[in-house]
Order: structure tokens, then C-alpha cells, then sequence
């Protein structure tokens, strides 16, 4: 987190670089709190719980071509099909988290105070999933991360608010990683907001300039 967090330093840094330059640059943050639910045979093995996903909106140009960071830290009820390598029994109710940070390239168009975005990209991190041990008098449990290499694709709908957007986001992600010998593949869904740093920035400048 706290390399996402200099990642996100970073884009305002160069959007201020930038706003000189280009009066129709915009920049969002994305904050959103939902689920991720499996698809096909990954439900045999997850269930949803609560989600989250943090990220950011970056104008290219004036096309309405957004550049859009993200992490995304999808929780799952786990349950175990066959014991992994070196572990004798299989663990059921346990917890899996993701940890993945996706960059993709978007599009979104905008019509009075509702807008309308697509986009594409890939990204990695990694799963983490637990493991029962059990001896003759306790159970232990331990967790393992399994990297993995995903694609995500999806779209949004979103309303103007003043200085912040309200939105909601489906989208489609697949792990090139198997787990219990079955693909990843799931479809969050997450509702939150955007607020404008871009037009924050803009009054906090023109603020200074006119005092």
C-alpha cells in the first residue's frame, strides 16, 4: 500500500506539471467498497465478501482517453477442495484476499451530469489463502501467497455531484494463476465516489492567485 501510495503521488505531481499545458487535463480519485463475485468453476472454491478498490482517473488528451490505476483488495470465503502440496487436510470457511494493482487504458464520454466510461488492462499481484495443520492436540492455521498475472475489463456509469462524481463499476477479471487446479475468474462490482482533484486544485490556485 504504500507503494500505491507514492504511485499516486506521483500522478498528481505530473498532472500539476502538466495542467499548464493542458487546460483539459482532469484527474479523479477512485475510492469503492462492493463485491467480486466468482464466475464458473472459481465459485467451487470462493464465495464473496466485502471488497474495496482504490485508484485514479487520468485525462490523456481531450478525446475523453483516461488512463486508470488500481488496486483492488477483493476478499473470499475459501473453501478448500483438496489439500495443497504438503498440508493433509482442507480448510473450509477460511478467508482469501487479493492484493492487485491493474493499469488500464479507458474511455468515458459525458452528457450533462452523467458520464459513461469503458476500459482495459492487465496488472499482478498476488492471492493470499490459508492452510489447516492439524496434530494430535492442535490445528494450526498458516497462509500462502500465490502471485498472479490478471486481465480486467469493465465499465461505469457516473454522476456529476459538484466537485466529486458518484459511480457504479462492473467488471470482468481473469487470473492467469490456477487455484485448487481451477482458473480465477471473477466479476466485482463496486459503488463509490470520484472526487475532482482537478477542479479542487483549480479553485485552491485561483484562491492564491487573486489573494
Amino acid at each position: 500500500m504504500k507503494k500505491f501510495t507514492l504511485i499516486l503521488v506521483g500522478f498528481v505531481t505530473l498532472w500539476l506539471n502538466l495542467k499548464a499545458q493542458n487546460s483539459n487535463e482532469k484527474l479523479y480519485t477512485m475510492s469503492g467498497l462492493g463485491f467480486a463475485f466468482p464466475i464458473g468453476e472459481t465459485a467451487d472454491y470462493l464465495s464473496p465478501k466485502f471488497s474495496s478498490a482504490i485508484g485514479l482517473n487520468l485525462a490523456v488528451g481531450s478525446k475523453g482517453f483516461f488512463i486508470y490505476p488500481k488496486v483492488s483488495l477483493h476478499a473470499f470465503s475459501y473453501n478448500e477442495i483438496t489439500p495443497e502440496n504438503g498440508f493433509s487436510y482442507t480448510i473450509q470457511k477460511g478467508r482469501a484476499t487479493t492484493y492487485l494493482l491493474n493499469l488500464a487504458l479507458g474511455y468515458r464520454k459525458t452528457t450533462g451530469k452523467l458520464t459513461y466510461y469503458f476500459f482495459a488492462g492487465t496488472g499482478g499481484g498476488f492471492i493470499t489463502i490459508p492452510h489447516a495443520r492439524v496434530s494430535n492436540t492442535s490445528v494450526s492455521i498458516s497462509h500462502s501467497n500465490k502471485g498472479m498475472i490478471t486481465l480486467e475489463t469493465g465499465m461505469g456509469l457516473a454522476y456529476n455531484i459538484g466537485d466529486a462524481v458518484i459511480f457504479v463499476e462492473p467488471s470482468y477479471m481473469l487470473g492467469f494463476q490456477k487455484i485448487q487446479n481451477r482458473t480465477f475468474n471473477t466479476a466485482p462490482l463496486m459503488i463509490g465516489i470520484k472526487p475532482n482533484l482537478s477542479k479542487m486544485f483549480y479553485k485552491l490556485f485561483k484562491n492564491k492567485e487573486n489573494n
